[in-house]
């Protein structure tokens, strides 16, 4: 199927040869990251996949500027990045909620740290709970919620300032089966309203192929990308494709690469 918008995409996110070595407390480097080449076009939504120690949650947080590469260069709007960014939004593995704010402040907080205007930034954090299926729950505290809907809390907050990119680190990973279901189709449904470039880490193929336009396939560490896939699905996707032939091709292309070991 052929996709000339995609490809005519303006890259928002360059990694080149982007090298990641950490320093272990025995002297021995351990080369987390072999030198990794990528795009990501503006408004995209890229997954990545591969199994523990990869590397892959290494390339989110470069990207995102909370580490520092050892070698390479890391784009955004082909300005360097050398820290954390504005217009970027992350989800953590866990949700990092602060126990002492309600639900909405919590949600709020990006929009005060940017000074953000304080009504417009409450009715979107309040249509971000609605969305989350969380409005009923804007004026509890953290430990009053369970650790699903904690980390909805966590993915509403990474979108209330409206970033341009969304970084997700395995976010749906304590969510149950139906909850997760739900957040996919919620995840994709605020994509395509907002035109968000999303890069989504996972160590589930079928929710690497549900919800990415191409899916980065890494090896073991020191990781590199095997295989870039572009997933020629329907832009508008329910939960029925996943019992599609095609939707298994996909699958099991990716499986190859691991021989059904460590992955969903």
């Amino acid at each position: 199927m052929p996709r000339p918008a995609e490809a005519a995409r303006t890259p928002i996110i360059q990694l080149q040869e982007i090298e990641k070595v950490y320093a272990a407390r025995d002297g021995n480097p351990v080369q987390a990251l072999a030198p990794v080449s990528l795009e990501i076009g503006t408004g995209e939504f890229l997954t990545i996949v591969g199994p523990s120690g990869c590397g892959k949650s290494t390339m989110l947080r470069l990207v995102a500027g909370l580490i520092p590469r050892t070698r390479g260069r890391l784009l955004m709007r082909r300005q360097e990045i050398s820290g954390p960014q504005r217009d970027m939004g992350i989800v953590f593995q866990t949700p990092v909620l602060f126990p002492w704010r309600t639900v909405l402040d919590n949600v709020l907080l990006p929009a005060e740290v940017l000074r953000l205007p304080p009504a417009k930034s409450r009715a979107r954090a309040l249509e971000l709970l609605e969305i989350v299926g969380l409005s009923d729950f804007a004026a509890k505290y953290p430990f009053e919620l369970s650790g699903g809907m904690q980390q909805r809390v966590a993915i509403a907050r990474s979108l209330v300032h409206e970033p341009s990119v969304v970084l997700m680190d395995e976010p749906f990973g304590a969510l149950d089966a139906m909850t997760r279901d739900t957040m996919n189709l919620e995840i994709m449904r605020i994509w395509r309203e907002a035109g968000t470039t999303i890069l989504f880490v996972t160590h589930s193929i079928p929710e690497a192929v549900f919800l990415g336009e191409r899916v980065v396939v890494m090896t073991p560490r020191p990781g590199r990308i095997a295989e870039v896939i572009d997933v020629e699905l329907p832009a508008q996707r329910d939960i029925d494709i996943v019992n599609t032939d095609r939707f298994g091709v996909y699958v099991r292309q990716i499986r190859a690469h691991f021989n059904a070991k460590g992955l969903d």
